[in-house]
């Protein structure tokens, strides 16, 4: 039976299946005035956790301020602004759409990248399930003999009893300190640097695709152009030929002119083999297999406006995935940091637990068998060998090292881009001087093509003149194909059209929200 003793007292009485006598268990629920102490206590506890003393930072590195990071003032290019998301379409090439377009769905680099974003996703997940309440079904069924020496005298000692139990337990953190939320808001910027690496990836991919693709069309250009010089050439030595023959040139002319065609044969042969080379760095790139490329065909390449934007600033860092990811590392290894810190303090945590428990089947069901538990848990560290120091020190070196990286990539950036922007005006100015001596060979020939109908010159002109403005073609293809690259370099260097979404930075929380969405 049971009843109520002093008005707070909770008294179980039981008769023990051997004996006719009876046990009591009592369970105690604590009268207003003796809480007093326990409030005392656990103020005085928690005063002593809060002066606690959490090591000093002394070495904190500074971020680089980026709206201090700009470009030379010589740097300049004649067109502002940023490249565009998909910039490759510009070039109005179907075949190079069709092959980045290709890489970006079936890359395996950018399926790593996004198994790394799920492992950083369930690493959330797991933070956010941590700080909410804990429910547990607790259900189990044991035989135990109690020594007859023991604690418990007959009839319990000596006895055998079968127990079982049920128990319905929860526990809820409060997370005072604000450890939990630190810890979830680390996690999300794992999440955020990870979605940044993937757009660095695809970026970079699509950058080494167009890149590659016009090698290659650059490559067929030289090669065709190869094979109209060796016809030339090869007219050249038969002429000479005939020439030595006839007694109307010496043998070294001949030998000249075929050693000359010897040469531009050899040229051909390595610049067919680096063209094959190119296609199978292609077809890795769009993880094609043999048949990927057998369509593809030559196509005249071409250019598209150069532009470079008047400012970088703070608009580098949104536009550079690299510079995104960096940073994001950042504000996570900060967040960790808060978390580390929260450690120090005490962990108050509130558990419960309601259910059945008897010795006996037959009784399990009535309301006699139930439990109940409710009561707060503290838990203070106050001597840990230093383990927490260790823990919080460790996060501020990380820290340190990630804003030491996320610095050294600010200035990586903005050296690519002037690199790139500094190239680009080199080659355009290249390209410049060499439209100038095609034009002077494009005379030339006209010249030696006029004369030779007119019976002034021999063919030996005509076709040498021919040679010299195929070799200013072959300058010419080689120097646009250049500019093409550094086209390519430029953009990636400029983020290849990557825009982060705006955020709040008042509130690293909701930021942290908002970008991982």
């Amino acid at each position: 039976m049971r009843q109520w003793t002093n008005g707070m007292t909770w008294q179980i009485k039981r008769s023990s299946p051997q004996s006719r006598e009876d046990f009591t268990v009592h369970i105690s629920i604590l009268k207003p005035s003796t809480l007093k102490p326990l409030a005392l206590s656990l103020a005085i506890a928690l005063g002593v956790a809060a002066c606690a003393t959490v090591p000093l930072d002394r070495n904190t590195y500074p971020q680089q301020d980026l709206a201090k990071v700009q470009l030379a003032s010589d740097i300049k290019l004649v067109n502002e602004g940023w490249p565009s998301k998909q910039w490759w379409t510009r070039y109005g090439d179907p075949q190079l759409n069709r092959l980045i377009a290709q890489a970006l769905a079936s890359s395996p680099t950018l399926e790593i990248a996004a198994a790394r974003i799920d492992s950083a996703r369930t690493t959330l997940a797991f933070n956010r399930a941590d700080k909410g309440a804990n429910v547990n079904l607790n259900a189990q069924r044991n035989r135990q003999r109690y020594s007859s020496n023991g604690l418990f005298p007959a009839p319990i000692g000596g006895a055998y009893f079968t127990e079982t139990t049920v128990q319905v337990q929860a526990s809820y953190d409060f997370d005072w300190w604000g450890k939990h939320r630190a810890q979830i808001a680390a996690a999300l910027g794992d999440v955020n640097a990870q979605r940044a690496d993937y757009a660095q990836a695809e970026q970079i991919l699509a950058a080494a695709t167009a890149q590659s693709y016009f090698n290659l069309q650059g490559g067929w250009a030289r090669l065709e152009n190869l094979r109209q010089s060796i016809a030339t050439q090869s007219d050249i030595v038969a002429d000479a030929t005939k020439r030595v023959a006839h007694g109307l040139a010496a043998i070294d002319q001949q030998r000249m002119a075929e050693s000359e065609l010897s040469s531009l044969n050899k040229q051909a042969a390595q610049l067919a083999a680096q063209t094959s080379i190119e296609r199978e760095a292609l077809r890795a790139l769009v993880a094609g297999d043999s048949n990927a490329l057998a369509d593809l065909k030559p196509q005249k390449l071409t250019d598209i406006p150069h532009a470079l934007p008047d400012r970088l600033g703070m608009e580098l860092l949104a536009r550079r995935p690299d510079l995104q990811a960096a940073h994001w590392r950042v504000e996570a290894s900060l967040n960790r940091i808060e978390a580390a810190q929260a450690a120090f303090y005490p962990d108050i945590n509130l558990s419960a637990s309601a259910g059945l428990d008897s010795i006996s089947m037959s009784n399990f069901l009535s309301a006699a068998s139930r439990t109940l538990f409710v009561g707060p848990t503290l838990l203070l560290p106050l001597f840990d060998s230093k383990r927490l120091d260790a823990r919080l020190e460790s996060s501020r070196s990380e820290r340190n090292g990630l804003i030491a990286d996320y610095n050294q990539s600010v200035f990586n950036a903005v050296r690519d881009v002037a690199q790139q922007a500094i190239s680009v005006r080199g080659i355009q100015s290249q390209i410049g001087r060499q439209d100038e001596v095609m034009r002077t060979s494009r005379d030339l020939l006209k010249t030696a093509q006029a004369k030779f109908r007119q019976g002034l010159t021999d063919r030996n002109a005509l076709l040498n003149a021919t040679l010299s403005l195929s070799r200013q073609e072959d300058e010419s293809l080689q120097l646009h194909n250049q500019q093409l690259q550094a086209e390519v370099s430029l953009i990636k260097a400029l983020g290849g059209g990557y825009r982060m979404d705006s955020v709040d930075s008042a509130d690293p929380h909701a930021s942290l929200t908002q970008i991982s969405k």
